[in-house]
């Protein structure tokens, strides 16, 4: 079950100061990221301009920005405190609060991209596009800030994650590295697909142009996707095709990678 935002801000703090004590060389690191603030959106703001950092436009200012967006949209971190509990509870790798913050990059390139997101919808899209840019050189993960991204957002390792203008992506979605939602067509309109709640997408899948991925659905490792899939169902294959049987689960949420022999 997620935490609440000042759930979560006590659970992270209580690591800090135990892992600090623990390893004395990462104390300042800590106190820097975690425990010189007030507030979750105090750290968050902090430590992502500070990854986003660059000569032209210095942290100080990028944080000015973060923190105009989570004043005026507080939906913006919850959806990050989402995020956190989404990688805690299906990341067997992730054992405390904090390790999403402060180490994984698809969470904080999904941070910098809701601000990316809110300043395209502020009609402030130059700033939102260097954003962008700036995520894919930090993160080597390219979001277009016209995108549309739920929370709940689990995109494990991150490395090679492209999504494009048009796409949506629902709440509780897992995502694994080399993953593409990529358009179709240069006309107006939609060109890239829209993901349902729950969907699992694994490493290296290619989604491909204004198709629907239906709630509860798995793409298998590797697969080119093209048409439309069905809710509940598992898809594989260049180009992937329905295999397996249906399940009411959610895969997303235990990131079962394995295809029934059922059909």
């Amino acid at each position: 079950m997620s935490l609440s935002v000042s759930e979560l801000w006590s659970a992270m703090t209580a690591e800090a100061r135990e892992y600090g004590r623990n390893e004395p060389v990462l104390a300042s690191f800590y106190h820097a990221s975690i425990l010189n603030h007030t507030s979750f959106a105090g750290a968050l703001s902090f430590h992502i301009a500070a990854k986003l950092d660059c000569d032209s436009v210095p942290a100080m200012l990028i944080r000015d920005v973060f923190n105009e967006a989570f004043a005026s949209d507080d939906s913006i971190v919850n959806a990050a405190a989402r995020d956190i509990c989404a990688h805690f509870e299906r990341d067997p790798a992730c054992d405390h609060y904090g390790m999403p913050f402060l180490y994984f990059k698809g969470f904080q390139a999904i941070q910098a991209y809701r601000i990316a997101h809110w300043l395209w919808l502020q009609g402030r899209e130059s700033l939102a596009l260097f954003l962008q840019n700036r995520i894919a050189s930090v993160f080597d993960v390219d979001i277009h800030p016209a995108a549309v991204i739920g929370s709940g957002v689990m995109v494990d390792h991150a490395t090679g994650l492209v999504i494009g203008e048009t796409a949506v992506v629902g709440n509780n979605v897992s995502m694994l590295h080399s993953v593409t939602l990529g358009g179709c067509g240069s006309g107006q309109g939609p060109r890239h697909p829209r993901i349902c709640d729950g969907v699992l997408i694994s490493a290296g899948a290619k989604v491909l142009g204004p198709i629907v991925v239906g709630d509860g659905a798995k793409i298998a490792a590797g697969s080119v996707v093209v048409s439309d899939v069905a809710a509940h169902s598992t898809v594989a294959g260049v180009p992937a095709k329905q295999v397996g049987a249906l399940s009411a689960e959610l895969p997303a949420l235990n990131m079962d990678q394995n295809i029934s022999d059922e059909s």
